[in-house]
């Protein structure tokens, strides 16, 4: 099997049997397409592939100045990639199998107080046609913990309030249920009765989504990011702040309250515990910056 048909293959079988979103499979094809352009380069085939050359590719990846993270994400890639055709009996021998990961550490994300979240939620003026809608997903995205993903694709049908769920479509297609606060669900009410109202004239596909822009339609990813990025500097929130901040927040405040790891890792939507992990280490840098700031011997 050539390398074209291979990475096709591969790319469908993420499509389709993995379920993965748009973003995730665009970004492995891209991954691919560099492993293809070294093997064209060495002249070999998939099912040739040596460990060696592997070691070499990510070598290569290094010299072409790609951060250790990036590198990383390829090599995982191209693990995916030889699994895939160890099943499909393309290949007798994985090559990656001994192949270690670049190490890249561990990079704590930013997080947000709950007074600096209050006062994003206070900037909003509510007077304008967008002020209770932009409340309700900045309160929304903290109080819940969704993906802004998650969050576009929200469903006015995956609302229960009534008992204190909302129901959230996550990775992989996956469904959880994810408790939401009173606040929250008061924020959403006034902003759905107020886009009641104001007879927001929906679009025919948008009509079960609870989030939507002036016309009517789907809110983007891209304009989430510009709704978080305008309060938190109207906030004076110097720091690069996106929706996963929010995320980030809600998870670290929970953790840091008391709450149950695995909980956390529900409510998150995360496969692993070890990703749910990074928040006890926000936890155990949160108590070191208290005992160094405040401890005598400090």
């Amino acid at each position: 099997m050539g390398w074209s048909a291979a990475i096709e293959d591969y790319i469908n079988f993420l499509k389709l049997e993995k379920s993965l979103s748009k973003n995730s499979v665009a970004a492995y094809h891209t991954d691919m397409m560099k492993l293809y352009g070294y093997a064209e380069i060495i002249g070999v085939e998939p099912e040739s592939v040596t460990g060696e050359q592997i070691q070499d590719f990510i070598a290569h990846l290094h010299d072409s100045g790609l951060s250790k993270r990036s590198q990383a994400r390829i090599v995982s890639s191209v693990r995916g990639f030889y699994k895939y055709l160890l099943i499909e009996e393309v290949v007798d021998s994985d090559p990656t199998e001994l192949i270690e990961l670049p190490k890249t550490g561990r990079k704590l994300p930013e997080v947000l107080s709950v007074e600096e979240i209050d006062a994003m939620e206070a900037a909003v003026d509510l007077s304008m046609p967008d002020g209770h809608r932009n409340k309700a997903i900045i309160e929304t995205l903290y109080s819940c913990g969704l993906r802004v993903s998650e969050l576009v694709n929200l469903r006015l049908t995956d609302l229960f309030f009534d008992d204190g769920y909302v129901r959230v479509l996550g990775k992989g297609n996956k469904e959880r249920l994810v408790p939401i606060g009173h606040k929250a669900i008061a924020d959403i009410n006034m902003y759905l009765s107020q886009r009641i109202m104001v007879s927001i004239t929906v679009d025919a596909k948008s009509g079960n989504i609870v989030f939507l822009n002036r016309r009517g339609k789907q809110l983007t990813r891209e304009m989430v990011f510009l709704i978080i990025k305008k309060y938190a500097k109207a906030a004076g929130i110097t720091r690069n702040i996106s929706p996963h901040t929010l995320r980030h927040s809600f998870a670290t405040h929970l953790v840091e309250g008391g709450a149950d790891l695995r909980a956390v890792q529900e409510m998150l939507g995360h496969e692993s515990i070890l990703t749910t992990e990074i928040y006890t280490h926000l936890d155990k840098e949160f108590l070191r910056e208290t005992i160094l700031k405040f401890h005598p011997r400090g």
